[in-house]
């Protein structure tokens, strides 16, 4: 039993590194850059080491602003407008999903976040990132076909210097 494989895309203190060689004494990995790392193998035995190949398909967060404004009917619209999403897109998400207010901020917005859950696991990196665009994008034009936005408040400026 070992926690990884050669091609395995894993994490060692907190860096997304692949896999390429395992010998005797070293593994050598990539950073998502192309720089090569060589661990010594018994450094590597007394660190923590998370395998993406080895997990099962993972979640992901969106995290969003709106104003605070915004009705009850239109967050349930939006609810439904992302299942509507998610089910026609099955090939790369579950239609499960959360959303939910993280926090209400200066009583004029509301923090929302967007939980879902990849038909994949994180192995495949550039995979997950054009998946999590789209559904940015989707999330994007819901957004703005349903007339939800935030504004900031308005800011007071304060001018030196003028003679």
């Amino acid at each position: 039993m070992h926690p990884y494989d050669v091609g395995d895309r894993c994490v060692v203190d907190g860096v997304a590194l692949l896999v390429e060689e395992i010998d005797l004494l070293t593994t050598k990995f990539l950073k998502l850059d192309n720089e090569k790392v060589f661990y010594p193998n018994a450094t590597l035995i007394s660190k923590p080491i998370s395998n993406y190949y080895r997990s099962p398909d993972m979640g992901d967060s969106i995290l969003f602003s709106i104003a605070f404004s915004t009705s009850a009917a239109k967050i349930a619209t939006l609810k439904e407008k992302v299942k509507e999403y998610l089910v026609q897109n099955t090939q790369n998400w579950y239609p499960e999903f959360l959303l939910f207010v993280q926090a209400i901020e200066n009583v004029n917005k509301l923090n929302l976040n967007l939980v879902v859950t990849h038909t994949m696991n994180f192995q495949n990196f550039g995979e997950k990132n054009l998946r999590r665009t789209d559904l940015v994008i989707a999330l994007k034009r819901i957004l703005e076909d349903l007339e939800i936005d935030y504004t900031l408040l308005p800011q007071n400026v304060h001018l030196t210097g003028h003679k």
